[in-house]
């Protein structure tokens, strides 16, 4: 099960379900409870996240200006606090959704299909081709530097040759992966 906050590597940018929650805002204002089951429903396999955690982000989101809630009073019903994106949110999310994609199995797990979702939802399938289309050059740059390494035998100690062995292996999966993808989207 992934972190749903995982740390990032210096000078990157963590992957985290937060994009995924202002995407749903970016399409409609909805409260807590909605868009964890939002979540679940549409990105589950992508993201596990509990209900908690998604309230945790929102709260943190909310603290940064990127949302902003409202309370919504209900007759018989606990209120509600329903939440819409900030100005500053949809840039955030805007430029998060058309950021370069990474090479790394785990953040196409999480973050390109996360994109995928919400560049098609958004902007349309032909967009979609495009993301696919750019990450599939991402995949290949990041494969090509690893087979000239492993081609110079650069790549010293057993382990290391181990794991440059196994990235070029889900590189290649990835990127036959790819193309099915690009098959769906484009029929």
């Amino acid at each position: 099960m992934p972190n749903a906050e995982a740390k990032p590597k210096e000078g990157a940018r963590p992957i985290s379900p937060e994009y995924a929650l202002l995407g749903f805002l970016m399409q409609q204002p909805a409260h807590g409870y909605e868009l964890h089951q939002q979540l679940q429903t549409e990105l589950g396999q992508v993201w596990r996240v509990s209900q908690s955690q998604t309230y945790n982000i929102l709260k943190r989101l909310e603290l940064q200006g990127f949302i902003a809630g409202q309370l919504k009073r209900q007759l018989k019903l606990p209120n509600q606090r329903e939440f819409h994106l900030t100005p500053l949110g949809q840039t955030r999310f805007t430029e998060w959704l058309h950021a370069p994609g990474r090479s790394s199995v785990r953040g196409i797990r999480l973050e390109f299909l996360t994109r995928l979702y919400f560049v098609q939802a958004l902007e349309g399938k032909r967009a979609a081709l495009k993301l696919i289309e750019g990450q599939q050059a991402t995949a290949t740059v990041k494969l090509d530097v690893l087979k000239t390494q492993w081609s110079a035998d650069a790549v010293q100690g057993a382990y290391n040759q181990l794991s440059v062995a196994l990235q070029l292996r889900q590189l290649e999966s990835v990127l036959k992966w790819l193309a099915q993808c690009q098959e769906q989207f484009a029929s």
